[in-house]
């Protein structure tokens, strides 16, 4: 009796085992759908999106999403707002002495090369004829004028380098006392304001 009741127990215990990994596997087998229904289900989606309603004769088509476009904001433009609060006196001795320097050169050579277009032209030769009958008095009374020494290449271009040079030292001057008396302005009521702006 014994043995027949431990077999009976054994084989009911089997049975539950079996039972319960069936049942298992069916809960397995439907928590995770199938392929062929997942591919079902998309191609059902796409194809109602891309179905066209027909509204009152029309036909509207649902619009196509493109994944590249990514719209583009417009750029502002960034300003800067900045204050001119000092400047070194120095670097604008040495920036004005160079452009001092070269208006120098231009002017000189805009001289050299003006008097000696003009005298080859003759200009120079018929001012000095003219001022020479202006005073000749006819009688021996001649004024002691030398109209020819006054137009002479020398005299000419050496007034023109001395203009120059005092060019040359009032400019570099005046620039560094006017960045001097910046400087104490900009201590006692600021300097000037500046705006920036980023171009596109």
């Amino acid at each position: 009796m014994s043995d027949n009741a431990q077999r009976e127990s054994a084989a009911q215990e089997s049975a539950e085992v079996d039972t319960d990994k069936s049942s298992k596997e069916e809960e397995h087998e439907a928590s995770v759908p199938s392929a062929p229904a997942a591919v079902e289900d998309r191609e059902e989606a796409e194809s109602s999106t891309a179905v066209s309603a027909e509204q009152g004769g029309v036909i509207m088509a649902a619009p196509e999403e493109r994944s590249g476009s990514v719209p583009k904001t417009a750029k502002s433009a960034r300003k800067a707002h900045l204050t001119l609060s000092r400047v070194e006196p120095w670097s604008v001795m040495k920036f004005s002495f160079v452009i001092s320097l070269v208006c120098f050169i231009i002017l000189f050579v805009a001289v050299a090369v003006t008097y000696t277009i003009l005298s080859t032209l003759g200009v120079f030769d018929a001012v000095t004829d003219l001022i020479a009958s202006l005073t000749d008095g006819g009688e021996g009374d001649d004024l002691s004028l030398d109209p020819e020494n006054w137009f002479s290449p020398a005299r000419v271009l050496g007034y023109t380098g001395l203009i120059g040079a005092l060019n040359i030292i009032l400019i570099t001057a005046l620039s560094t006392v006017g960045a001097m008396l910046y400087n104490l302005a900009a201590d006692l009521v600021g300097g000037i304001d500046v705006t920036l702006s980023e171009s596109e």
